[in-house]
Order: C-alpha cells, then structure tokens, then sequence
C-alpha cells in the first residue's frame, strides 16, 4: 500500500473527530467511579465499539455523499479520497460494511453485562450509522445531524456505557449525556460552518445553510453553555475545587466561537480539532477530578 494511499484512508476515518467519541464513555466511566460502580471490562469495550461507529459512520459519509453527488473536488474541508479519485467506491463501501460489521461483533459481547435488548440498540446505532448520510431522508442534508450527534454521540454512549457497567439508570448520567451531546454537536456546527459555501453549492441543506454563519456561532456558544449548565449540580457534589473546569471549558468554547467568525474555508479546521479536543479534554478532567476530589 502507497503512501499516498494510506494518507487518503487516514484522512477518510477523521482523526480530528475521534476524541468526540471518547468523552463520552470516558464521562460516562467519570459517573460509575462516582457511584462506586466502575467495572473497566464492559466500559472498555464500550470505548471500542464507540470509535469503531464513529469511523463507520465517517466512511459511510463520504461514500453516500459521493454517490449522491453532495461533494466537490476541491471543497474547502480536508480531502475527501472517494471524490478525488484516491479511493475507489467499492473499497470505501466496503470499508462501511466491514468496520460496522466488527463493530456490531463487539458490541454483542456487551449483552453478558447489559442484556438481550442491548441488540436492539446496536441494530439502532447501525441504522444511525447510515441514516446520517443515506437512505431517503439523510439526517445530514435535512438539518438534523446536530440532533444526531445529540443522540449517538452523547446520550446513548454515556447512558449506556454507565448502565452495563452498573445495571442502573441515573438522571445525572442522562443530564451528562446531553451535555456531552451537545458539546459534539459543536465539532459538526464547526465542520458545517466550514463548509456551508461548498454544501448550498451542491444542495445539502446542513442547518449551517438553513441559518447561516452568525446564528451557528451562537448556536455553538448556546450549546455550550446549556452543556456545562447541566453539570454544574455533579461539579458542586464533586467539591468546590473542580467548579473551575466547566468554567474554563465555557471560557474556551466562548472564544472558538469568536474565532470562527474571524476565518473562512480550510482555516477553520483547527477551530473544528479544538473543539474536539476541548470536549474530550473536559471528560478527562471530569474523570480526573471524580478519581481524585470526589
């Protein structure tokens, strides 16, 4: 395999974006230390099938979006390898089936410690992983995919992962869910913000498109506000001493925001790995600060 092959497939699985899915089981691992319920053999597998969707779910993106002709050559965002020719459709389709199939192989194992109806759920993630770019209704060119985020990146990987490891449901853990969903629907703000000139062009109405530049930059501070606003009471249980994460994470997410309308194209795919690294920054911290002061 090339060089130039192995750039193309490394830029196709999204590395800025992976930490997105890490926060979550690591916020949720943060709760079950918190509860006294830690269990690392069901969490880490958690963590696996998390990254493994989340690189499925970047796959089946640009594969379904080169099929349906909602990307360009050239674009502003970083390279797309199926629309610039430097992989072939049918190895990207495969990639698609073979990755969730694995994953899907993972997440079975879970049922030892969660249950039966956990196949269900998988089956849910599956069908997330390819409702967010195909099928009739792509979740993606309707203006839903902040919403999608919301769901697969923050709820169910926090809930879940803090379920079979405790067989137990906690409104603080669903509370946290939402806050780590929304600080994910931040890294597709920021990426749809990117892009929102090459998708009106190609006709993916992302709601970047719907609303424009100014509203995303509020909708991004809004979100992360309203996240660290959910886990204030959880950061006071902890002590007074960890208040400050949430108040420095709100601090740099205001000035991301800020940020972005200071840029255009290419130049806000740093804003995009900041944000990503800010919300996985603030899980870890979460853990540490459970681990230590809690």
């Amino acid at each position: 395999m090339s060089a130039s092959t192995v750039k193309a497939w490394t830029e196709a699985v999204r590395l800025r974006t992976l930490p997105v899915s890490v926060a979550g089981v690591v916020t949720a691992i943060g709760y079950s230390i918190l509860h006294d319920n830690l269990n690392l053999v069901p969490a880490g597998i958690c963590m696996v099938f998390a990254l493994l969707c989340q690189v499925a779910s970047n796959f089946a993106n640009e594969y379904y979006d080169y099929r349906a002709g909602r990307d360009r050559v050239g674009r502003e965002g970083p390279r797309r390898g199926v629309t610039e020719g430097d992989i072939s459709p049918r190895a990207m389709l495969t990639a698609v089936l073979v990755t969730i199939a694995v994953a899907c192989g993972v997440g079975m194992s879970l049922v030892a410690w969660g249950g039966w109806w956990l196949i269900a759920v998988g089956a849910a993630v599956a069908v997330g992983v390819f409702a967010y770019s195909a099928g009739p209704f792509p979740l993606s060119t309707k203006g839903l995919g902040e919403v999608a985020v919301l769901i697969f990146f923050g709820i169910v990987p926090v809930t879940l992962t803090y379920y079979v490891q405790t067989r137990e449901w906690n409104i603080d853990v669903l509370l946290g869910g939402i806050s780590m969903g929304l600080m994910g629907a931040n890294v597709l703000i920021v990426n749809n913000y990117r892009d929102i000139d090459d998708d009106r062009a190609v006709g993916k109405r992302t709601l970047a498109v719907r609303l424009g530049r100014r509203a995303m930059q509020a909708l991004y501070i809004a979100n992360a506000t309203i996240a660290m606003a959910l886990m204030l009471p959880v950061w006071w249980q902890i002590g007074f001493a960890a208040v400050p994460v949430p108040v420095l994470t709100l601090t740099v997410a205001v000035a991301i925001a800020i940020n972005m309308g200071r840029h255009e194209g290419a130049a806000l795919t740093p804003l995009l790995a900041k944000t990503s690294a800010l919300m996985c920054v603030f899980a870890l911290l979460f853990l540490l600060c459970v681990s230590y002061l809690g």
